[in-house]
């Protein structure tokens, strides 16, 4: 197997052109092609600045999970942090996680950020949302944001139940020209993601309640009780914030 290591857009589009597989850490498909068989040609974008950069409300696809740090919010930092082992983390990618696996550990964190994917279509770059970046599975270059008031994030280890974790992502989301502040969450069940948002407010009751009344309520108390303490807290940091202490 041939893998290409493109160092422009123009190079990774001619490489999707000739047939060459994405391959991204190769944590997911080195086990697929053992089995089945080895691609021809495959490309990785580890040498593509695109899809290196971290900071400033972007995160690159063939960033390695354990380089995320401080310079992205909170909820996807310890998204990554808390993905298999310490080896897995130094060689699984970000494009992998959410395009490549079934548990997509990323997932709700870039989804309370409500974050946009930038993929590679044959015309070049464009972006899209990230219902239709896993519907449809094309390269993707990197994810994109806007800056988030507060987040935070929790694993549920063996506390309900199933082998796969539930998993609580919040996020505040800062107001966008006549739209007020967003809350975001978003709570891995299973194989499955649900993902719900309504207006902040300074009580979190208030929040809770409209919350309650959507698919969320219908998860584990204990998972329930989670994403009440997630918001309680998150919204606390917000008042904080906004009070200057």
């Amino acid at each position: 197997m041939f893998v290409r290591l493109p160092t422009s857009v123009s190079e990774a589009q001619e490489c999707l052109v000739e047939g060459a597989v994405p391959v991204g850490g190769a944590t997911l498909v080195w086990a697929s092609w053992q089995r089945d068989g080895f691609p021809e040609q495959a490309v990785s974008l580890r040498e593509l600045p695109e899809a290196k950069v971290i900071g400033d409300g972007t995160l690159g696809a063939a960033v390695l999970l354990h380089e995320i740090d401080e310079r992205v919010p909170e909820v996807l930092r310890r998204a990554a942090a808390g993905v298999g082992t310490g080896a897995v983390r130094r060689t699984a990618t970000v494009g992998g996680n959410i395009v490549g696996s079934t548990l997509r550990c990323l997932l709700p964190a870039a989804l309370v950020l409500d974050a946009r994917a930038v993929v590679l279509e044959p015309d070049g770059p464009v972006e899209t949302d990230l219902a239709e970046l896993l519907a449809k599975r094309p390269l993707l270059l990197n994810l994109r944001w806007r800056e988030p008031v507060a987040s935070g994030y929790r694993k549920l280890t063996g506390e309900v139940r199933g082998e796969v974790p539930f998993v609580v992502a919040v996020a505040v989301r800062a107001a966008e020209g006549a739209e007020p502040p967003q809350v975001g969450v978003a709570v891995r069940d299973g194989y499955d993601v649900i993902s719900e948002s309504t207006p902040y407010d300074a009580d979190a009751e208030r929040i809770l309640d409209v919350l309650d009344r959507t698919a969320l309520g219908t998860l584990p108390d204990a998972v329930r009780a989670a994403v009440r303490e997630e918001v309680v807290s998150l919204v606390g940091v917000v008042e904080r914030v906004a009070d200057g202490s």
